[in-house]
């Protein structure tokens, strides 16, 4: 399933600093703005396998699970 984010970058002294919009919590950084590219797509993928996981062992066998569209405002 293929999603699309916002990835959002700021350079910082010597640093890039990079983070999703629409998710708390996955950020990252990058001595150059392709490794703070490069590092937030992992971080985001962990987060969202992580969630995932977590979600099906707290909800347990009985609970229901189905695609939700949302139209964001831009």
């Amino acid at each position: 399933m293929k999603q699309q984010f916002t990835a959002v970058y700021k350079k910082s002294g010597k640093w890039y600093l990079g983070w999703v919009e629409e998710l708390s919590g996955v950020n990252t950084q990058g001595r150059t703005l392709a490794e703070a590219r490069k590092n937030l797509e992992e971080a985001l993928t962990l987060v969202l396998e992580v969630n995932r996981v977590i979600s099906r062992k707290d909800a347990g066998t009985g609970a229901r699970r189905e695609p939700l569209n949302v139209l964001l405002p831009a």
